[in-house]
């Protein structure tokens, strides 16, 4: 079945006019089989109670009756369960948790969507596409600003972008290349499934579910023709100066040669935004004066440039060695704070276990730490993380019982039989 949507993505590539009508039969037996068999085995389970292995037990017929249903349009996607997820400013997001069955035609549909449309997609995207990410993103804002004239920074913040997406809107631009009945049917079945809350069943009239296998792509589909299309397209050839972005799922930063395009693009930029059914969060969004003018014109008054905050890190003017000017990046005391307060937490709750499983438990967590965290110039906050957990890790070992159990230096002692995890540098944005 990789042939079939390798396929598809050839002729996309080839044809940027094309439009799809006849794909729906890609999604049968095989391809639901291969979703099945990437599907995590723990995820929570919808309202059914389904489990991946119970969903195993009978596989073959299970897949042959889903794809019967699909053809003779006799399919019904199960309400969402829905979870509050808390937030770090106190509030919490939605999460949807689908059953299991349609967390595979939600799978077997976004690969086929993907396949239409990722070869459309402009370099600009980052988030949720094959061979790309966080990481990405970063390198490529850092070549940005450290090698055009950059002089002004645009922080933008959507508000509740995937609880705001407007259904006919995602069907229009869907639409665009894919034509196909069977898929714009399910697709349109899937985003009106609705929600089981505590207070009952509840209509989804807008948004994408977070949870759902598909939003990932129809979150980018919708920001390729809101935002990515029109700037590139529209906004570009209007400037007299450098300008352009960088775009993680709904994060993105703009960068403008000239303040005063980049304050007229700002206000362009939320009307073009309330078209679509979506508005900026204004107390999160903001224009700067950023990059290696900023650092030199307001370093003759002593006054540091602004920062900005841009997936998970606080990005500063800085120098090299050299004296040359570098963009720094640091982890945002938001997500340390946050993050410091869950391995508290973790450490707490696990206190009584074996202190091997503890230390392993412990290991792995600051392993996927660094692996995300441990960029280039990002080696004191990485450190300052583990030492914060050894910390924690003596107060609560000390807690095991009445009486104190250990001392620093015998804490020391017992850290080198059961090492944790050194901070390291994983990723380097100028390899």
């Amino acid at each position: 079945m990789k042939t079939g949507l390798a396929r598809i993505s050839q002729l996309s590539k080839q044809n940027p006019d094309m439009k799809f009508n006849s794909i729906g039969h890609l999604i049968d037996v095989n391809l639901l089989k291969e979703c099945h068999s990437k599907m995590e085995a723990k995820k929570a389970v919808g309202i059914d109670g389904v489990t991946k292995a119970d969903y195993n037990d009978n596989l073959e017929q299970n897949l042959i009756e889903l794809v019967e249903r699909l053809k003779n349009k006799s399919y019904r996607p199960k309400p969402a369960r829905k979870v509050e997820i808390p937030k770090d400013n106190g509030s919490t997001r939605p999460l949807s948790i689908y059953s299991y069955e349609d967390k595979l035609v939600q799978e077997a549909l976004r690969r086929t969507i993907e396949s239409v449309f990722e070869p459309h997609f402009y370099e600009n995207m980052w988030g949720f596409r094959p061979k790309r990410g966080c990481h990405g993103a970063i390198r490529k804002l850092n070549n940005i600003i450290e090698g055009q004239k950059v002089n002004y920074i645009l922080d933008a913040d959507i508000k509740g972008f995937f609880t705001n997406l407007n259904h006919d809107w995602i069907i229009t631009f869907i639409k665009s290349k894919i034509t196909d009945p069977n898929i714009i049917r399910l697709i349109k079945k899937m985003l009106k499934a609705g929600i089981l809350a505590e207070g009952g069943f509840e209509m989804t009239d807008f948004g994408a579910g977070q949870g759902s296998c598909c939003s990932p792509v129809i979150a980018n589909v919708y920001m390729h023709y809101v935002l990515i299309w029109w700037f590139i397209e529209k906004i570009k050839p209007m400037t007299r100066g450098y300008c352009d972005l960088v775009v993680y799922a709904d994060d993105f930063v703009c960068c403008f040669q000239y303040e005063e395009e980049a304050k007229l693009v700002y206000e362009l930029l939320k009307r073009r935004l309330k078209c679509f059914g979506l508005e900026l969060e204004e107390n999160k969004s903001r224009l700067i004066y950023f990059g290696r003018f900023a650092k030199t014109n307001l370093s003759k008054s002593r006054i540091k440039p602004e920062t900005f905050d841009f997936l998970g890190f606080t990005h500063y003017c800085s120098t090299s060695r050299n004296g040359k000017f570098r963009v720094k990046h640091k982890t945002s005391n938001k997500k340390f704070r946050k993050k410091c307060k869950q391995m508290n937490i973790r450490i707490r709750d696990m206190r009584f276990q074996k202190k091997k499983i503890i230390i392993d438990k412990i290991n792995q967590i600051l392993i996927g730490y660094y692996h995300y965290y441990g960029i280039t110039d990002n080696y004191s906050c990485i450190d300052k993380f583990h030492n914060r957990v050894i910390r924690l890790l003596f107060f609560w070992f000390n807690r095991r019982s009445q009486r104190k159990s250990y001392t620093w230096e015998g804490f020391n002692d017992f850290l080198k039989v059961f090492p944790i995890a050194q901070p390291r540098i994983y990723v380097n944005l100028y390899g």
